[in-house]
């Protein structure tokens, strides 16, 4: 005990005589504990009716994802913390239409989401630990839960904070990679012939040709073909790659021939009293072709589904149906104010969601940038949501970009653009904008299989 307390006091601060201790100084108050608003963080929120998820990552909401659309990147910005409710709400805007969105999340079992298929091994349900509900300014409210998913965000490319120089040097990480190259396809070469390629084996068609449409196992394709210079008639063809053969369908004041889904119709245009109608017949009896609808229009655009069929003319898109009364949706609705109306433009139905639509139009202005043809004319492309109005601009703002096609998984969009000697070359984009790759001479092309 004395051992001890003489070591004690050998380690006290030793004390002059007369000197006494100098009172102790209390030390400055510092700042209050900041309160995070970022807590929780790395969440994966999902829900059903229809299936959507969405990734809120260290900065706020990041990425919206729905079935049958591109995902939508999000700009995250601020975040309030409701300490009594225990609950936070994320605000973000669509960083392609600027559109306003608001996350709000709250501690609450949740047992709403039985769709949480970006993991192997989802949470079983009842387990999510967080109610959430999105408010999106154009696509409207979902609703869901949210669990902690922290397993998923290393592979996520948050955004980067501007001194970290060497994080912004990596690509972005992708979002489409269940995607299927064409196998069958039909264009127009440099030389203006028409091309069906079948895996490895291409065959020329014909020398000159228009209105390419390739049946779904890529094996037949349909054309136009102009019978005189001097003469307004023309003549659809039928073209069957294994025999090699082509056939006469329908001749006259004919144009634009689209297969069914079932490759079991043909539709196409017919001029009669001076304007366009669409008509229609079975594959196999041109013979028996007759109207579809009469009403007047500029261009077919193909078919939605077995019995409907989208064409349109200068003010309007018309849903024409043997099961139901026509629609139509007013074309300035869908081009916006960025976009001209004309009779070459070309609407596609994206053939995983027909809500979808990819429009190939010119600007009414050309976007600093952009090329222009001789006209001073800038072609370019874009997809619009009919349900909810979101229009997102698809074509790459230093490319021009016409007669936009769909794949067949709907994921790839292949469009004819221009080298910088001006020569027609086909692209292929992704839906969500990425993956821009440069595919093969020619113009024109359209995806059978």
């Amino acid at each position: 005990m004395l051992l001890v307390a003489a070591v004690i006091l050998a380690s006290l601060p030793t004390l002059t005589s007369g000197q006494t201790p100098a009172p102790a100084k209390k030390p400055p108050a510092g700042p209050p504990s900041p309160q995070s608003t970022h807590n929780p963080i790395l969440l994966l929120a999902v829900g059903n009716n229809p299936i959507w998820s969405l990734r809120i990552g260290q900065k706020g909401p990041e990425r919206l994802d729905r079935i049958g659309y591109p995902p939508i990147p999000l700009e995250p910005s601020d975040v309030t913390h409701e300490t009594a409710a225990d609950s936070w709400t994320y605000h973000a805007k669509d960083s392609a239409t600027g559109a306003v969105i608001a996350v709000h999340l709250t501690r609450e079992a949740c047992n709403d989401a039985t769709n949480d298929t970006l993991t192997p091994a989802p949470p079983p349900s009842g387990k999510y630990s967080f109610r959430v509900s999105v408010d999106h300014a154009q696509v409207g409210s979902l609703k869901g839960c949210a669990r902690i998913a922290a397993d998923l965000f290393p592979k996520i490319n948050n955004q980067p904070d501007d001194e970290e120089d060497a994080d912004k040097k990596k690509p972005p990480a992708p979002t489409v990679s269940n995607f299927k190259p064409p196998f069958a396809v039909a264009y127009l070469n440099s030389a203006g012939n028409v091309v069906l390629s079948r895996g490895a084996t291409k065959k020329i068609v014909t020398q000159a040709g228009t209105d390419l449409a390739l049946s779904h196992d890529g094996k037949k394709l349909l054309y136009t073909r102009a019978d005189s210079r001097s003469s307004p008639d023309r003549t659809i063809v039928l073209y069957d790659f294994d025999s090699g053969k082509s056939l006469d369908l329908v001749h006259g004041l004919v144009r634009q021939a689209f297969w069914s889904p079932g490759d079991d119709r043909i539709a196409f245009l017919k001029a009669l009293d001076n304007s366009w109608q669409v008509w229609s017949f079975p594959a196999g009896n041109p013979e028996s072709a007759a109207s579809f609808s009469p009403q007047p229009v500029n261009a077919l655009d193909g078919w939605i589904d077995n019995h409907t069929i989208l064409a349109t003319d200068m003010l309007n898109a018309y849903w024409f149906s043997e099961e139901t009364l026509p629609q139509a949706v007013a074309l300035k609705d869908i081009y916006g104010p960025s976009f001209q109306i004309t009779s070459s433009d070309t609407i596609r139905v994206n053939p995983i969601n027909s809500d979808l639509l990819l429009i190939s139009a010119d600007y009414l202005s050309a976007p600093a940038g952009a090329p222009v043809d001789s006209a001073g004319l800038a072609a370019s492309f874009f997809l619009y949501e009919l349900r909810s109005k979101r229009r997102v601009i698809l074509c790459p703002p230093d490319q021009s970009g016409r007669t936009a096609e769909w794949s067949r998984d709907g994921l790839q969009v292949f469009f004819t653009g221009t080298d910088s000697s001006h020569r027609p070359i086909i692209y292929r984009i992704f839906w969500d904008s990425m993956g821009l790759q440069r595919s093969l001479n020619g113009s024109n092309y359209v995806v059978g299989q």
